[in-house]
């Protein structure tokens, strides 16, 4: 191969604008592909992000307003007995929100009341039975008994009040709430405060339960449960939990007995909790895909590239080709020559792309937070365009190598 490469270098000088304009193609391919695949691995680490609960085998309903004048708190405590009631129906809970479900209640947390700054800010759950029923799994403490839940309107007006009667006393967090409150220590009794009257003392530690609104990092995982009595309204939702093949049956079966009790009650939402899943990433799947599309069409165009290339360059040499075969050159020979070529050029861009995709990431990284790329994705994203181009060469070479000396002489 050595022998080649002065001739190569001889013959790529004479077309410098040709193969710069290949070499600037391959540098973009590389420096978008890398970035690219970078940004698709974020995506789908995100999408396969832990819930912490039993996705396969929950169901969400959610229903409009009551009429005025209605009990909230005694119709939620009578759906809830008609829900569990449901064949099938294995936990029923209420609550405020959902794990992935969009749109999130968070409180600010401090470890002290005197603080000025919170430690934490942290997904708050407020519900009835709600850790059994997400199948949350308790890695330390107790769950949350009947004892410890109070009225969620008699909290409020006691925090509005500046009172602390009436509030909850205790909560269950995560781990990694905890970890972020009493780095390296026990949290189970320790007090964590949502005002500087305001504390709960945590008397369980789940392993997982992200949040609503989750995003790629460590504060994914920061949530905390406090028990409160939930009234029945459009803010509030039943979470009934099943087996999994009986989730759709269950649902149906759940809005039909509501409808039941009183036609005049509006379901305005009915899912099972992998739609939830399903919705709440489907922005970060497009976009996975659409990353996908555009290195499946870059890397096509630069195969195009160094085949039309390629082709031409066999055509204009055909003369030069005959005079090697004839003075003893073997196929194989030829066939080394182009493949030499390619891999000069190739080189000269991957280099170059790398350069880029380096800055390419800076640029990402300044304006839309995003993560330094690994070092680890410039090597592959070498070796995949290096595979490449020597793939796209190879027919363009083998037509080379197979030009007869003696024909390829006469066409001179």
């Amino acid at each position: 191969m050595s022998t080649d490469i002065g001739p190569i270098v001889s013959t790529l000088r004479r077309h410098r604008t040709t193969a710069w304009l290949l070499v600037l193609e391959i540098a973009l391919t590389c420096a978008i592909v890398c970035n690219a695949v970078f940004l698709i691995g974020q995506r789908l680490d995100r999408v396969n992000m832990p819930s912490g609960v039993a996705e396969q085998e929950l169901v969400q309903i959610q229903l409009g307003d009551l009429a005025a004048g209605k009990d909230r708190y005694a119709r939620a405590q009578e759906d809830m007995a008609l829900l569990r009631q449901v064949p099938g129906v294995q936990s029923v809970a209420i609550t405020n929100q959902v794990p992935f479900g969009g749109s999130s209640s968070n409180s600010n947390l401090r470890i002290d009341p005197s603080q000025h700054d919170p430690v934490a800010n942290a997904a708050t759950y407020l519900g009835e039975n709600l850790p059994q029923t997400l199948g949350t799994r308790l890695v330390a403490g107790r769950k949350l008994a009947p004892g410890d839940y109070v009225n969620a309107d008699v909290a409020v007006d006691a925090l509005n009040r500046g009172r602390t009667e009436g509030l909850p006393t205790v909560a269950v967090i995560t781990r990694a709430l905890a970890e972020r409150l009493w780095p390296g220590q026990e949290p189970l009794g320790r007090m964590v405060y949502l005002t500087d009257k305001a504390g709960v003392r945590v008397v369980g530690v789940l392993d997982t339960l992200v949040r609503p609104n989750a995003y790629r990092d460590a504060t994914a995982q920061y949530a905390v449960i406090l028990p409160l009595h939930m009234g029945a309204d459009k803010d509030e939702s039943y979470l009934l939990r099943t087996r999994p093949q009986d989730r759709q049956r269950v649902l149906a079966a759940a809005v039909a007995a509501l409808h039941k009790a009183d036609p005049q009650r509006v379901v305005t939402r009915k899912r099972t909790f992998a739609e939830v899943r399903q919705e709440f990433f489907r922005s970060d799947r497009e976009m996975a895909g659409t990353l996908v599309g555009v290195c499946i069409a870059l890397l096509t165009v630069t195969a195009l590239g160094i085949v039309g290339l390629a082709s031409f360059w066999v055509s204009q040499r055909r003369r030069t080709i005959g005079v090697r075969r004839a003075l003893g050159a073997t196929r194989a020979d030829i066939l080394r020559y182009f493949q030499t070529e390619n891999f000069l050029l190739a080189t000269a861009g991957i280099v170059l792309g790398m350069v880029l995709a380096y800055g390419l990431n800076l640029f990402l990284m300044a304006h839309y937070e995003l993560p330094r790329l690994p070092i680890g994705y410039l090597p592959a994203g070498a070796l995949a365009l290096w595979l490449l181009g020597q793939l796209a060469v190879l027919g363009p070479a083998l037509r080379a190598a197979e030009v007869p000396p003696v024909v390829a002489t006469r066409s001179a």
